[in-house]
């Protein structure tokens, strides 16, 4: 498992990457940004159950399934990580309907940690953006799609798992993706429960019989259950797009950071390792962040960032004239979105000015 939350507290191109720093590494959704909660949650103290923690942990080996036709990896020490949220509805996600044959990318985040991590941007991409998609394989089959125009972005997933949604994403933006991390709904309700919940606080009620979310206007501590009902909230805020549900997951994502900071999980060992547990069985990542020793690393460099310190956009985006429920890309503005992030920069506001994804009331349903 969203609008421009830049400072508000609300929750084709090509270019050039880096190589990994020797020592700096690694860290759905729904909620997915709740995988960038997950890195910073890594934290120290954690080698008494390295082994413990290591068998929980799945990997993608993403870079073999690229291989060199890739974004140049440039070294200049930022980082640059994929999130998705999943949204199979297999195993113990049944309980939020039927899958509709493959699980798809229901959540897309572009983390882009800055240099020296201090700092950092995020771009939600909707997943009903049309987009040209790549030709890829699909891991489990080894069945080749070929590449294709006007597709939805979150098909990218469907058609070629984790690998294609990377390959995707690096064909929009020119940027090498450094890390992927997915997060599944099960797995994201249990790393909030364990947190003790997220405090949010709601402007207007939200009552969306979809996400089964009822809320009142005020302020609410949601456990993990009503916070994967605000990220999937849609229907019933703003105009009922994907747009505003990715506004509500900006508000949720700065509410989350701030509850990581606030429950002391740095200072108390038992609570570190009981979130560590919950969190290293919550999340799928690329093979070079699949052990504890590099997740916890990157965490490490990772956990001095606040809220204050994260500027969160959409992808600019325009309505489809011919569907509308789909968006299409602002190719110039959203090509302003990925070079500053190229060059390690801040996002200028123009660039975000003029998107659908970045009005609406939506966001102002959380404040």
């Amino acid at each position: 498992m969203s609008e421009q939350s830049r400072g508000t507290g609300r929750i084709s191109g090509t270019g050039g990457r880096r190589r990994k720093p020797p020592r700096r590494r690694r860290a759905k959704t729904v909620v997915a940004w709740t995988a960038a909660g997950i890195v910073v949650l890594g934290g120290s103290g954690l080698a008494y159950a390295y082994f413990a923690l290591d068998g929980n942990l799945k990997g993608v080996d993403i870079n073999a399934a690229l291989g060199t036709d890739r974004p140049d990896d440039v070294d200049n020490g930022s980082e640059d990580i994929l999130v998705l949220g999943s949204d199979s509805r297999s195993g113990a996600n049944s309980a939020y309907g039927q899958d509709q044959g493959t699980a798809r990318s229901d959540t897309a985040m572009v983390v882009h940690v800055n240099k020296g991590h201090k700092s950092a941007s995020i771009v939600s991409i909707p997943r009903d953006t049309l987009v040209d998609r790549p030709a890829c394989t699909d891991p489990a089959t080894g069945r080749q799609t070929a590449a294709t125009t006007g597709q939805m972005f979150n098909s990218a997933y469907q058609v070629g798992g984790p690998a294609c949604a990377v390959k995707t994403v690096e064909a929009m933006s020119g940027i090498r993706m450094d890390h992927y991390v997915e997060v599944d709904f099960t797995g994201f309700k249990k790393l909030v429960d364990q947190l003790g919940g997220v405090e949010i606080t709601t402007d207007e009620a939200i009552d969306d019989p979809g996400s089964h979310l009822h809320l009142a206007p005020g302020t609410h501590t949601l456990d993990g259950e009503q916070s994967l009902g605000l990220v999937r909230t849609r229907k019933s805020v703003g105009d009922g797009s994907d747009l505003g549900r990715i506004q509500l997951q900006q508000a949720f994502v700065k509410a989350l950071m701030a509850q990581v900071k606030s429950v002391g999980v740095f200072t108390s060992p038992t609570k570190l390792f009981g979130i560590a547990n919950t969190a290293t069985k919550a999340i799928t990542t690329d093979s070079d962040l699949a052990s504890v020793t590099k997740l916890t690393g990157f965490a490490n460099g990772l956990k001095n960032l606040g809220a204050d310190d994260v500027d969160m956009v959409t992808l600019p985006v325009r309505y489809d004239p011919a569907d509308p429920n789909r968006v299409l890309p602002l190719e110039e503005d959203a090509q302003a979105v990925w070079k500053a992030l190229r060059a390690d920069a801040a996002i200028p506001a123009a660039a975000t000015a003029n998107s659908a994804g970045d009005k609406g009331p939506a966001a102002a349903v959380v404040g």
